[in-house]
Order: C-alpha cells, then sequence, then structure tokens
C-alpha cells in the first residue's frame, strides 16, 4: 500500500498538554501571531494618521531598525558553531529503510563539539591533530557551515594560546599547513571547489598571516616564585620526567631551560628509548647514523626516522567508536547503546581513523 504524505517513520507533529487537552504545538502561537498583528495595525496608523512628516519617518527608521537587529541576530548566529543536544553521530554510508543519505565530515565535524574540547587539556592535542589533517587534504570537503566552524575553533586555539602559552609550536605547525593549502587553491588550483566568495578566502588567508605572526612574537613571561623549582629536584627525577616525554622537541626545549637539564637531554638511553617507543627495529636499520666513536648517534636516528615513518600517536582522550551502532562519540559523554556489554564494542580513534570513517 502506498503512503501518500508524510513519512511514516517521522518523529511527526510536537503535542503539549493543555486544561483543555493535547494541542498540536506551533512555534508561532495565535497569541504571538496577534500581538505582531497589533504591533502592524500601531505602525500603519501611526503612517496613516500621523499629520508630520517627522512621525512617518520615525516610524520607517523603527521598521529599518527591527529589521537590521533580525539581520544582525542572525548573522551572529551563523558566525556562531552550530550547538547541538547530542556530542555523538551515527555514522552511516549509505541509505537504509530507517536513514537517507549519508553521513559527511562535516556534518561530524558540527555534531561533535569540538569547541568545547578545545578547553580540556587531554583533548587539545588530539582536536589541533585533527584539524591540521583537515587542513592537509579535507578542507575542500567541508560544507560552509562546517568552514565556517573550522575557523571559528581555530580562532579559539590560538587565543587560548596566546593566553595561557600552552604547546605554541604545535599551533605552528598547524597555521602553516593551512596557510600552504590556502594559498595553493586560492591561486588557482582549487577555485572551483572553495565554498564562498574567494575574498572570504583571501581574507581568511591573511588572518592566518596574521596569526602566525603573533604567536611568532609571542614571549613567555618569567614567573617569579620562591618556593621550590625545577632545578631544585635530584637528577634521578629530573631524568624521570624527561623519560615521560614522547616528543624529542620538547626534550631539546627542557634541555635548553638549565646546564643540568641540557646534560640530562643528551644521554644516549634516552633517544633509544624514545626512538624504541615509536619505531620498528626493522626501521632502525635501514636508517642507521653513527658517531664518531663509531656508536649509534640515537638523537640524530630519532629525527632521521620521523621523517620517513609516522610517529606513535599518544593523546590524553580521544573519540570512540562502538562497533555494535556505529556511533561516533566522546567516552565522557556516552551514546544509547544498545548492547549488553558496551564496553567490549568500542574502539578509540586516531585522528587519522576519523578522516577515513568518512571516505567513501
Amino acid at each position: 500500500m502506498p503512503f501518500l504524505g508524510q513519512d511514516w517513520r517521522s518523529p511527526g507533529w510536537r503535542w503539549v498538554k493543555t486544561e483543555d487537552g493535547w494541542k498540536r504545538f506551533e512555534p508561532f502561537g495565535p497569541a504571538l501571531q496577534d500581538g505582531n498583528n497589533q504591533l502592524n495595525d500601531i505602525s500603519h496608523t501611526v503612517i496613516l494618521t500621523g499629520g508630520d512628516d517627522d512621525e512617518m519617518y520615525a516610524s520607517e527608521d523603527c521598521e529599518f531598525a527591527a529589521k537590521k537587529r533580525k539581520k544582525d541576530h542572525c548573522r551572529s548566529n551563523t558566525d556562531s558553531q552550530c550547538f547541538y543536544r547530542e556530542n555523538w553521530i551515527y555514522v552511516h554510508k549509505e541509505s537504509t529503510r530507517e536513514r537517507h543519505g549519508y553521513c559527511t565530515l562535516g556534518e561530524a565535524f558540527n555534531r561533535l563539539d569540538f569547541s568545547s574540547a578545545i578547553q580540556d587539556i587531554r583533548r587539545f592535542n588530539y582536536v589541533v591533530k585533527l584539524l591540521q589533517l583537515i587542513a592537509k587534504s579535507q578542507l575542500t570537503s567541508l560544507s560552509g557551515a562546517a568552514q565556517k566552524n573550522y575557523f571559528n575553533i581555530l580562532d579559539k586555539i590560538v587565543r587560548k594560546v596566546m593566553e595561557d602559552h600552552h604547546n605554541p609550536r604545535l599551533i605552528k605547525d598547524l597555521l602553516q599547513d593551512l596557510s600552504s593549502t590556502l594559498y595553493i587553491l586560492i591561486s588557482g588550483v582549487g577555485k572551483s571547489v572553495l565554498v564562498g566568495n574567494i575574498n572570504i578566502w583571501m581574507c581568511r588567508l591573511e588572518t592566518i598571516r596574521l596569526w602566525q605572526q603573533q604567536l611568532k612574537n609571542l614571549q613567555m613571561n618569567k614567573q617569579v616564585n620562591n618556593g621550590l623549582t625545577l632545578s631544585d629536584l635530584p637528577l634521578h627525577m629530573l631524568s624521570n620526567i624527561l623519560h615521560r616525554f614522547s616528543d624529542g622537541w620538547d626534550i631539546i626545549t627542557l634541555g635548553q631551560v638549565t646546564p643540568t637539564l641540557y646534560m640530562l637531554s643528551e644521554d644516549r638511553q634516552l633517544w633509544k628509548k624514545l626512538c624504541q617507543y615509536h619505531f620498528a627495529e626493522k626501521q632502525f636499520c635501514r636508517h642507521l647514523i653513527l658517531s664518531e666513536k663509531g656508536h649509534i648517534d640515537w638523537k640524530l636516528m630519532y629525527f632521521a626516522l620521523q621523517k620517513y615513518y609516522p610517529k606513535k600517536e599518544q593523546y590524553g582522550d580521544t573519540l570512540h567508536f562502538c562497533r555494535h551502532c556505529s556511533i561516533l562519540f566522546w567516552k565522557d559523554s556516552g551514546h544509547p547503546c544498545t548492547a549488553s556489554d558496551p564496553n567490549t564494542c568500542l574502539t578509540p580513534v586516531s585522528p587519522q581513523h576519523f578522516i577515513d570513517l568518512f571516505k567513501f
């Protein structure tokens, strides 16, 4: 039997219980409509009955101001990120009886509340890495709303780094990749695939260059503290701190603080364990670098290997994918899972895996 009209699987109308029974909910009820009609009648009365031209012009100015406020309100809403009640999204790649269409990267980017995630220190590096991967290859696949959200989140990240000085090197790399991509697209390679006016993208590129200049001029304020400092710790504790780092640049940066830390940062065993953590032994044999004394220079080996092989990624918190429900979500927020044991169905999602989920 064919269905004529709305799909029977749709949510349907919203109903409100009143004293007279259930009534269908309407965004603009009769009372609100009557109020609007009264306001319109008053404005027409002022125009028709007003003997002076000043009253006519005043009514026109009020009407113009009201339209302008409404337009500014709409613009302010579009400039902000799209917020949703649920912080999860169903990932489907084909149409079914229950769901039509498919989920895109831009839709997932809008729904998963990355704007709040950057305020969490555990998720900050994860979101920045994801933005960097999108900047390299997936920027043109985002919708117009998703691109707005992308640059709004990027603006919040830059302002956060300028305030708390947290990991500026990571943001510099992100902005460098993004500016390189935009320069190639604006130069003519991708004008046909850019969403929006080319002048908007030119302004965005200028904004990125301004951010880069601000980060370049960023200076760390020296903190005056009369209490216990890092230099007062014993050597074995300082060495233990350096062994906790998973990034070679962080080790080098910390080694520039004091001569003692520099001596500990040049330890061969430290760089050897760092290479063993990120790379396999087969990769060592292909890129052996020996020092003048005939020993393996593990520090140079680390920076040489990362040019050819990806490093092991480590994040405090990541998105998770439920294999039972096909839902992508933040673990703290949860999702409506119907599995008997939801924890056995969860898979951590790396930034690259997030991009791959939406490749069709």
